[in-house]
């Protein structure tokens, strides 16, 4: 059967290389216009530019996502905008607005049109409506079943393709389409400013008993609302695959670095054929609340514990160099993203190698010339420090340590 496209989520130029690196198929952004995520770093179209050109050297597609929903006043730079993003070399733009959809087709005609789950496309026949109307992939609404979205893969043109969330934060409105954000705040989801206000505690209180609060659910932290669980399919891939989905889609515009390739490298993993219980431990070591299949296999399960998001692991350092010793063994140069010390027991993410461990050994701080100054700490952020390893590191391969409290706020 036919691999699904692994996509993965960049925020900015940092999480793109490293979704590149750990083998996505394709990456989807957002410039600073248009999309649905304006609390992440996002892309200029200066850097979209490179974002694109990057990507394509890995041979891997950009998709652009255009997805707010737009009044008048927004459509009037759509034109000249559609048209940089064509020139940019965009593979696809990814849109919920018809108004939008028919700008981009006029204005970016070589460019393929996605429609997002913002669309809440969950039956056969709006597919074949929006076909007609150039687009060529749905991003299937988060409330559809798996069983549905096989039905709906049988009953589309073949060439139009079927996407799906695979992992990461699920909303409480139907495929995101939420007010609440706007009704609270001011801040529209729908426009790309939500607040999730889905994870905020909240009590009830009766109009006619100012002061005194009446629970819905509890338990020892205090009482929530509408707090959904993180998704993760890692387990239940081979499922997708018989469905004939196209592509799985990993959530996390606004998640660093780190979070992006630790879930990429696990699904490349197990989307290449690896035993998918050797890596759902993985999923555990990345920011993440209680996880659950989703709608998947029925209805999906809410937590009633707000942010309680649990992290085994911290990033603490990004390989720049490794160079044999005459010894055998490696001098490896790092940037320090967070503090380790001297004799530390660090575990080694990359893509050309499973998991291993290595203890910090020879560490020096590295300053210009060359100099190399032993010293028992790396705690200076992006600095260059120096250690010895047994195995020969690559070039953005992750050094990570153990978190002595995994709920720790981040």
């Amino acid at each position: 059967m036919k691999k699904p496209e692994l996509l993965a989520p960049a925020g900015g130029m940092e999480q793109l290389a490293y979704a590149l690196y750990f083998g996505a198929d394709a990456i989807y952004l957002a410039c600073d216009k248009f999309g649905l995520r304006q609390r992440a770093q996002n892309f200029s179209l200066e850097e979209l530019l490179g974002a694109v050109k990057l990507a394509h050297e890995w041979n891997a597609r950009v998709f652009v996502t255009c997805n707010a929903y737009a009044h008048d006043k927004d459509l009037e730079e759509l034109p000249a905008y559609a048209r940089a993003l064509e020139e940019a070399g965009v593979d696809a733009v990814i849109v919920s607005d018809l108004g939008v959809l028919s700008i981009i087709k006029q204005y970016a005609p070589s460019v393929a049109l996605h429609i997002s789950t913002q669309a809440s496309v969950s039956n056969a026949e709006a597919a074949k409506v929006l076909y007609g109307l150039g687009a060529r992939r749905i991003v299937c609404a988060r409330e559809m079943s798996l069983e549905e979205i096989a039905q709906l893969k049988r009953s589309i043109p073949e060439d139009m393709e079927v996407e799906v969330f695979v992992h990461g934060a699920m909303c409480m409105a139907i495929s995101g389409r939420c007010l609440i954000s706007d009704y609270l705040t001011g801040r529209s989801a729908n426009q790309g400013h939500c607040v999730q206000p889905c994870r905020w505690e909240y009590v009830l209180e009766e109009t006619s008993r100012p002061g005194q609060y009446f629970p819905i659910e509890e338990d020892e932290s205090g009482t929530y609302l509408m707090n959904s669980k993180d998704l993760n399919m890692l387990e239940h891939l081979d499922k997708l695959i018989e469905a004939g989905i196209d592509s799985i889609k990993i959530e996390g515009r606004v998640k660093k670095a780190f979070y992006v390739a630790t879930v990429v490298n696990a699904y490349r993993h197990v989307l290449d054929g690896e035993n998918p219980e050797l890596w759902a431990s993985e999923l555990e070591t990345i920011s993440h609340r209680p996880y659950s299949t989703g709608f998947f296999f029925g209805e999906a399960e809410q937590s009633c514990s707000a942010d309680i998001y649990t992290q085994l692991y911290d990033w603490v350092g990004e390989v720049k160099t490794s160079a044999p010793r005459n010894d055998g063994r490696f001098d490896v140069e790092v940037y320090c993203r967070n503090r380790f010390y001297l004799g530390d027991a660090l575990e080694v993410l990359s893509p050309y190698a499973s998991l291993f461990s290595l203890t910090v050994e020879g560490l020096c701080e590295v300053f210009a010339d060359d100099v190399h100054v032993p010293c028992e700490i790396a705690n200076k952020a992006m600095g260059v420090y120096s250690i010895i390893s047994d195995t020969e590191l690559h070039p953005h391969d992750i050094l990570r340590v153990m978190r002595k409290d995994p709920s720790q706020k981040n």
